[in-house]
């Protein structure tokens, strides 16, 4: 019966992308809070609110590492699980699962065990000082000694997700944040573990969402279910799952390296407070990003199922749907940032010397946000359909060949010092949002007006 009711090549485009959509947007919100919260709480620590803030926005690389190979994994089997489905191979599909949760479950050790090994050099590489990296160093330890349950919690959801079950994914996240609000007061405040009790609070609400994906993936719900025979590693089918994944993966992992370069150069030109900045609008992106992330991720499983299926107008009509609302969502985010920036700092920090730092710093960070949404769109078409070169390239494209460079040099052009680091992001936003959504137009739409046009048989 389930496999009947997630059929996505039935009824209306709109509402099969919307049952998808609304959930894994409110489970990207919710996902935000297990960073925000630990944000807001750890802004009102006496005495050490700005320090530990800083210390948390040096171990950003850090988390965002650790959600890149979540993504490699977890983004990379889930559209292929939705484009086997979708041919109706279900024993391929759950064989890709399996594969990919075996290939979290190592690199969860792996990451672990570098994580402690290197800790001290990293951090003061990603812009600790002597006064911040006690905080950085006490939020990483407990963090990286969880990051297996972070990874399994992220990644292994995508799974359910692809399936149909958005609502089941939304209560995972549900579950984590939950008791991630509930834990974090008590150990932050109560028990006075400042910094190490919010990154306890995470990585037990990550393993509160790990043991309940698990249990609903072998459960009788589940169309495609966990199974042990499944995990045995398939060089062919590892290769695929790695190949569509590296778009997700290279999103994260050189958002990593950019947040590297970003608190290296602010602390080099203004000091920890200027890596504090960078942690509140970082945290400022996350809620406005997320919500654009959770249109277009509950759009993948549509695309990838339709494609699957031969059902290209469905297709077409999914982008088009897409591309509006993200374009519409992040013109308002862009205005409601620029025109009431104090509002939206004043959420994580009320150090008068950082909002006064912080707001022009945001107006210049944020400027024409709008254009992201291309980026997002077109990736979301390109990692749907399983073309996986070109989400890659685009994944690289902004960060690697845009992003970075802009970092290291702008600030050393014309005085412009911290506020050159800003304003690599609205450059790269422009740039990498006309190419990566032109080249989606010019590759992908031609290609489904062909395969349309003649008998809707996937090449």
């Amino acid at each position: 019966m389930a496999a009947v009711e997630n059929d996505f090549s039935k009824g209306s485009v709109v509402r099969n992308i919307l049952n998808l959509s609304i959930p894994m947007t409110m489970a990207q919100l919710v996902h935000v809070l297990y960073n925000v919260v630990d944000r807001i709480y750890i802004g009102y620590i006496p005495d050490e609110a700005t320090l530990s803030l800083t210390g948390l926005g040096i171990c950003l690389p850090v988390t965002m590492a650790v959600i890149a190979f979540a993504n490699l994994f977890g983004m990379g089997g889930a559209p292929l699980c939705s484009i086997e489905r979708g041919k109706g191979n279900e024993q391929e599909a759950e064989a890709i699962m399996g594969n990919s949760f075996t290939l979290m479950l190592i690199f969860g050790i792996l990451l672990t065990a570098i994580g402690l090994m290197f800790k001290r050099p990293l951090l003061y590489l990603f812009g600790a000082s002597d006064i911040t990296y006690p905080y950085a160093s006490a939020y990483m330890t407990i963090y990286i000694l969880g990051s297996i349950f972070v990874m399994t919690g992220l990644g292994m959801n995508a799974f359910i997700n692809s399936q149909g079950f958005a609502r089941v994914g939304m209560m995972t996240v549900f579950l984590g944040a939950v008791t991630n609000i509930i834990l974090d007061p008590i150990f932050i405040f109560r028990l006075h573990m400042g910094v190490q009790g919010a990154a306890l609070a995470t990585v037990i609400s990550q393993f509160l969402s790990a043991v309940w994906i698990i249990c609903f993936l072998t459960g009788k719900r589940a169309i495609l279910k966990l199974r042990p025979s499944a995990m045995h590693l398939s060089g062919r089918r590892v290769k695929r799952i790695t190949a569509m994944g590296t778009s997700s993966f290279m999103a994260g992992f050189t958002n990593s390296l950019v947040a590297v370069a970003c608190n290296a150069t602010l602390w080099s030109f203004g000091g920890d407070l200027y890596v504090g900045v960078m942690a509140v609008l970082h945290s400022v992106r996350e809620i406005t990003e997320n919500i654009v992330k959770g249109v277009t991720a509950g759009s993948q499983p549509f695309l990838g199922f339709n494609y699957g299926a031969g059902e290209y107008d469905r297709v077409k009509q999914a982008i088009r749907f897409i591309s509006i609302v993200t374009i519409s969502f992040t013109v308002v985010s862009w205005l409601a940032v620029s025109f009431f920036p104090v509002f939206f700092i004043k959420i994580f920090n009320h150090d008068e010397e950082l909002i006064a730092a912080a707001i022009p710093a945001i107006r210049v960070y944020f400027f024409g946000f709008c254009m992201m949404s291309l980026q997002f769109s077109g990736q979301a078409s390109f990692v749907g359909l399983g073309k996986a070169k070109q989400a890659a390239f685009f994944s690289i494209f902004r960060k690697v060949i845009i992003v970075l460079p802009l970092t290291l040099l702008l600030p050393h052009v014309g005085g412009l010092g911290v506020m050159g680091v800003f304003m690599a992001e609205p450059i790269s936003n422009l740039v990498g949002g006309l190419a990566c959504y032109g080249t989606m137009l010019h590759i992908v739409w031609p290609e489904l007006s062909g395969k349309g046009e003649k008998n809707g048989a996937v090449k």
